[in-house]
Parts: structure tokens; sequence; C-alpha cells
């Protein structure tokens, strides 16, 4: 028998990176594009890491921190969305889609088919921004064994960065609904505003309230059919759950997480916060943490705690379980 080597870091780097990709159903059939990334062929994974993506990003995007996470020994999955990437439809415009199908669907639907190939993995969920939102969507969050946000919220208007609030309400609250009316579709593309999105995310995006739930009556009837028990499955999350936020990100705010936050009730959830001073850089925003310029040091911190639960950093927030813990 071989002895057991321990890889440093520069020879994880180097380690063969295998990129699959595959469609897996969601849990309505629909398929969806991903792709499965790992180090080892032969070796049954002991983590299996799913990214959620942001609204309108496409899952290409966080291949890097996928790389990164596989070096490490996790089978990492990326997917896309209904509507989105390599999941779009030859017409979006007949696509009927909204962020709650996202999680009850495509997110459920992810998570039964890591649940049955791989029994006896961990799972660990990463959700940038409304990718922070969809596991409380999913019938199967209760497998969940960490989670970690990026950003994570659901876009309420007031909730924007005082800096930026009604510039990002006119565009995304006003304009975003008038161009999606127009063409039948959110066309992001086009105006170089992200992906391209169904009119039912457009929507749920650009009106949205302050809570997720419950809608009132003169909700259009279809919305509020569908929307009614959107909260149902976040108790249902028992495991450890971590959010960063950034000081410079216009959209996820900490009272943005924190309202997020509040709905996952079963679980320990530590709020931390970083600052691109901490960097020597000018600006993280949004969406550079995903960015490999941080694979020496958010990288590393995030798969810290992932694996153990270790963090550095000073918690801005915890917020304790308020739910008994789950045997």
């Amino acid at each position: 028998m071989q002895p057991t080597i321990a890889l440093t870091d520069l020879q994880r780097e180097e380690k063969l990176h295998i990129e699959s990709p595959i469609h897996i159903p969601a849990a309505d059939a629909y398929p969806l594009g991903a792709t499965l990334f790992y180090s080892d062929a032969a070796h049954v994974p002991q983590t299996v890491a799913i990214i959620n993506c942001a609204t309108g990003v496409k899952a290409s995007y966080y291949a890097r921190y996928a790389r990164f996470l596989a070096a490490h020994g996790y089978l990492a999955i990326t997917y896309d969305y209904r509507g989105i990437g390599a999941s779009r439809p030859a017409s979006l415009r007949r696509l009927r889609a909204t962020k709650f199908d996202w999680g009850s669907m495509d997110f459920e639907g992810i998570m039964q088919w890591a649940i049955k190939n791989f029994p006896d993995a961990r799972i660990v969920v990463v959700g940038h921004s409304i990718g922070g939102v969809l596991p409380g969507f999913s019938a199967s969050n209760w497998r969940i064994d960490r989670m970690l946000t990026v950003a994570a919220q659901f876009a309420y208007w007031q909730d924007y960065a005082e800096r930026a609030r009604y510039r990002m309400l006119l565009k995304w609250h006003v304009l975003m609904p008038l161009a999606t009316a127009l063409t039948g579709f959110f066309p992001g593309r086009r105006l170089g505003w992200l992906e391209d999105l169904p009119s039912g995310v457009a929507y749920e995006w650009a009106f949205r309230r302050a809570a997720l739930a419950p809608y009132n009556a003169d909700d259009p009837p279809e919305s509020t059919a569908k929307q009614r028990g959107v909260t149902r499955y976040f108790p249902q999350l028992r495991c450890p759950l971590l959010a960063y936020s950034i000081t410079d990100d216009d959209f996820g705010t900490p009272a943005a997480v924190l309202r997020l936050l509040r709905y996952y009730r079963g679980s320990d959830r530590t709020h931390v916060v970083v600052s691109p001073g901490e960097f020597a850089l000018p600006a993280i925003g949004h969406f550079a943490f995903f960015h490999d310029r941080f694979s020496r040091n958010l990288w590393p911190e995030s798969l810290a705690w992932l694996n153990t639960g270790s963090m550095p950093r000073h918690a801005a927030d915890f917020l304790p379980s308020e739910l008994p813990h789950l045997a």
C-alpha cells in the first residue's frame, strides 16, 4: 500500500481537474444544464458542494471557485436555473418560471440528484445572492450539512445601499418591468444588464416587497397561488449558516442579508463582513468574491468554514437557532 501524502496547496492546484457537463432533471423533470467538477474519477466524494448562482448570472462564472473546491476533494456542482445559460429553452417568451421555481424545482432537483447518487456524502451549499434564498424553497433542504452565502438577499429595494438606492430602484423596479412588458422577457443581454430573464423572474424581482410572504389578496391570482407557501421549508433547514456581506456591495447590504437570515429560524446564523480595504483593493462589490484573485484568502477561508466551521473573522451578528436541532 502506498503511504498517504499530504498535498500542499500548489500540488492540489496541479492535480487533474475533471469537468463533466451533464443534464440533471429538476423536480418537475425540466432539464437543467450542469457541470460536475472533481479531481479523482475513482474517488467517491465525502462532500458534495452545490453552487447556486446569482440572478441573471451563468453557472460558468462560478467555475473557478468550483475548481478550487474540487482540488480540495469536493465534488462541486454548478448548474443554470431554467431560462438561463445551458438551461435556456428555444423560446424564453413562452417559459413560465419564477425564482420560486428555481428553488422549489431546480435546486430541489439538484438536491435529489446529489442525495440519490451520493447518499453517504455531506452536502454543502454555496449560495450567491438569490442563490442563498433558494434553499429555503426546497423540500430537501433538511439534508444540507452546511450553507455558506455571499451577499444573499431577495432584492427588496429599501435595503439597497443608500448611495445607490434610487438609481437601482429606477433600473430594476421601473425600467426592468417596462422592458419585460415590451418584449415578453427581460432582454438583459441586449441592455448589458446581466443575462436575459424569464418574465416571471423579472416581475418577481421588480415587485418584491419587504417580506417573502404573505402576499396581499390583490396580487395576481397566479402569483398568489404559487407563493402562498413560499416560506414553508425555511425553518426546516437546521444546519450552520455563514453569511458574508461586503461593504461596497449595493445589493447585499447588512440590512438585506439580515432580512433573509431571519427566515432561516432553524439554523445558527453567523453574519461576517468583508471590506475591500483588507486586500488593498478599491472594490469587491456584488460579484468579485468568486473571482480567482481571492483564491489565496477568501476562498481558503470559506473552505475552512465549510470543512470545520472555523472562521477567523469576528461575527458582526449571530442569530441562534430558534428551533430544536434535529437529531
